[in-house]
């Protein structure tokens, strides 16, 4: 984890020193909640290893769940929080994780709460996460809220393998069809033409679309590098002008415009609010509270920015179903039953349903797709290789009539 050095006065006094955190946000907050006043803080550059920063520091979902559901076994029997951290740390077999939860077991049994331990680390709990244990902590129920942060954690976990399965089969055949076609016009291409030339002689006439298959391959074979390293540094750059502010808002801009895309991923966006506003809501965070951090964990940027404007209104003293109603990204039965929930009090338990519904319509989607990729697959592997046929064995054979004649 990344050090910090800092100067700061306690008591009147001037002191420094150095603290751990995964940010220097977080090291000021540390640091406040010490009764410490920082006057400068910097990050202590020093020597990384592989499992800080490469692909070891992750924790996956599986494991966060499993976490979360033992903890709050334990805290439900009664189990201290120090001894049932201590237990799980033992249990994990992520070495990442492992550190993780000894710092979270040290800074608990340091006096802190376990909200602000959690807080220290964002890679692995989220700012949802956190809230609702604040919240559980601030009203005494952190057993119930960990049952229902085990339980939305596990939902998202299978709408990711849902549409991670569903993936999987296209994206490794559109990978072989591309690497195929490559290796087709770089080294099976340049000799079938080479055939053809040798049968008709350098004047032969070629229809349109062996010419242009054959201009293709030398194209390919004499910019060979020239491809791979725009194709590469291309890539390399939206990448990084994807991770700009704008960038992400105009991709994801882009996503809900896509046709069967656009349906995933407003379908999982709309329940992912549901269901994470009404745990929040049923946890005791405001409205507004519960509007910024629900925002955050939608995974979009312009459905972000339309809770946002629904923060405004609500800030405004209007009720949170209204600037929804006239949102064009939340169907009408958000608005709807959010206002069945406002009149009844019971806009968690409202917000439950919607999030099953809309978890169901994710899945219907999904199984529909999965069942028309295989076709549509085979239609255009079969459609380049016809292509392809007819281009190269069309003028071959018509050659050999003439040769014949």
């Amino acid at each position: 984890m990344p050090k910090f050095s800092y100067t700061a006065t306690r008591d009147g006094k001037t002191i420094s020193g150095v603290v751990e955190a995964s940010s220097k946000q977080t090291a000021l907050s540390t640091l406040t909640q010490q009764k410490v006043h920082p006057l400068s803080i910097k990050q202590v550059k020093g020597k990384s290893n592989f499992l800080q920063i490469g692909f070891g520091n992750r924790v996956k979902l599986k494991d966060l769940v499993v976490f979360t559901r033992q903890l709050s076994t334990m805290v439900s029997a009664g189990v201290p929080l120090n001894r049932s951290l201590t237990t799980l740390q033992n249990q994990t077999k992520n070495k990442y994780f492992n550190q993780v939860i000894s710092q979270i077991a040290k800074d608990v049994e340091g006096g802190g709460t376990l909200a602000a331990a959690f807080a220290k680390h964002p890679k692995v709990f989220n700012d949802i996460y956190v809230n609702m244990v604040r919240a559980g902590e601030a009203g005494g129920i952190l057993d119930d809220i960990l049952k229902k942060l085990a339980s939305q954690v596990e939902k998202d976990a299978s709408i990711r393998k849902k549409i991670k399965s569903a993936m999987a089969y296209p994206i490794v055949i559109f990978s072989i069809t591309i690497i195929a076609f490559f290796g087709i016009m770089v080294f099976i291409i340049p000799k079938i033409g080479q055939i053809i030339l040798d049968l008709g002689g350098p004047d032969a006439e070629l229809p349109v679309y062996t010419q242009a298959m054959l201009a293709i391959s030398d194209f390919m074979r004499t910019n060979a590098i020239i491809i791979v390293v725009v194709a590469i540094g291309g890539t390399f750059l939206l990448k990084r002008y994807i991770k700009t502010p704008k960038g992400k808002y105009q991709f994801h801009w882009l996503l809900l415009k896509i046709p069967i895309i656009k349906t995933i991923i407003a379908k999982v966006a709309l329940a992912r609010f549901a269901r994470t506003f009404a745990s929040l809501m049923s946890a005791g965070v405001a409205v507004l509270d519960a509007l910024e951090v629900t925002g955050s964990a939608i995974g979009n940027k312009v459905i972000e920015a339309e809770l946002k404007e629904a923060a405004k209104a609500v800030r405004n003293g209007k009720q949170l179903s209204e600037p929804l109603s006239q949102s064009a990204l939340f169907p009408p039965i958000v608005s709807q039953m959010l206002s069945v929930g406002e009149e009844t009090g019971q806009i968690d338990t409202i917000l439950v349903k919607v999030a099953d519904f809309y978890e169901e319509e994710v899945d219907a989607v999904i199984d529909g797709i999965s069942a028309l990729i295989e076709p549509i697959m085979i239609i255009l592997l079969g459609s380049m290789v016809g292509v392809i046929a007819a281009s190269v064995m069309g003028p071959i054979a018509s050659l050999s009539q003439n040769i014949d004649g």
